[in-house]
């Protein structure tokens, strides 16, 4: 992931360009909800929600390990997959874009299956009764990535019900402090799990990325290395010459670059080094 941005634009243009991951989740989610819609509302779809929803004494119990990760993509109707697309959508593509699939996956993953052990947790101990129902919807990943784009681009502003104008570092400080108020009231709305989606966000973004990033970077570099033969270092430039990295520095630079952010972040002139390095070989 990168380094948090101020961010200072004051506007949020609506219509976000539709990355590929973002169009796959969408698709996941849309399908699942088709073939959740088409099993009526009899004991087949009971069957399906106990199966592949959140279950707090099953996911424990039984170890269906597989709910945690399964029960982002149900929902319960249209409008509760509407405002949880709407949100992957337009906050979703903008992070994708600068991230890439594989760090913004793992991402949402994590808060999603984060938002679903907060819930199985803690829920439970709340509420007894909620041991034997179905925690369904992305709702946890999605303010996973509410929690992202308020770290990301803190004085942007997005409208608060479509009309008042407020800075995404309030909305994402308020709706934390609404989903934890909430979670002391009897309610159908998984609060506990939005409230986890954004612990978990904050714990992704403020450690486990680092360790992420460390735990990696040497196999990703030893991988991209491998590609390249870089012969020694020019002679150092005679006094009075500006000194400047030497080749061997110059492809150690541009490989950790990638490591970093991925191919696609070099310039031409980079890749142009980085070929004229694999040549030598």
């Amino acid at each position: 992931m990168r380094s948090f941005g101020t961010g200072q634009s004051i506007g949020l243009s609506f219509g976000p360009t539709l990355t590929p991951t973002v169009r796959a989740l969408l698709a996941a989610n849309i399908t699942v909800f088709a073939l959740r819609w088409l099993l009526g509302d009899g004991a087949a779809r009971y069957t399906f929600d106990h199966l592949f929803g959140l279950v707090p004494r099953q996911a424990l119990d039984r170890l269906y390990l597989w709910q945690f990760v399964s029960y982002m993509f149900l929902h319960q109707n249209f409008w509760h997959i509407f405002f949880n697309m709407f949100l992957l959508w337009m906050f979703g593509s903008e992070i994708d874009t600068q991230w890439g699939k594989r760090a913004f996956l793992r991402y949402y993953l994590f808060t999603g299956i984060g938002a679903g052990l907060v819930y199985v947790l803690l829920m439970p101990r709340i509420e007894p009764a909620t041991a034997a129902i179905p925690l369904i919807g992305a709702s946890g990943a999605g303010y996973g990535i509410l929690t992202a784009y308020g770290l990301l681009y803190p004085e942007r502003r997005v409208l608060l019900w479509f009309l008042i104008p407020i800075k995404v570092k309030w909305f994402v400080i308020g709706l934390g402090i609404f989903e934890l108020l909430a979670t002391r009231t009897p309610s159908s709305v998984g609060h506990l799990a939005h409230l986890g989606g954004i612990l978990f966000g904050v714990l992704y973004l403020k450690v486990g990325d680092g360790l992420w990033r460390r735990l990696t970077r040497a196999r990703r570099r030893n991988r991209a290395r491998g590609r390249f033969h870089v012969l020694d270092d020019a002679p150092p430039a005679a006094s009075g010459d500006a000194a400047g990295p030497g080749p061997r520095e110059e492809v150690d630079r541009l490989l950790e670059k990638i490591s970093r952010e991925g191919l696609a972040s070099l310039t031409e002139q980079e890749r142009e080094t980085l070929r004229r390095a694999s040549r030598k070989n």
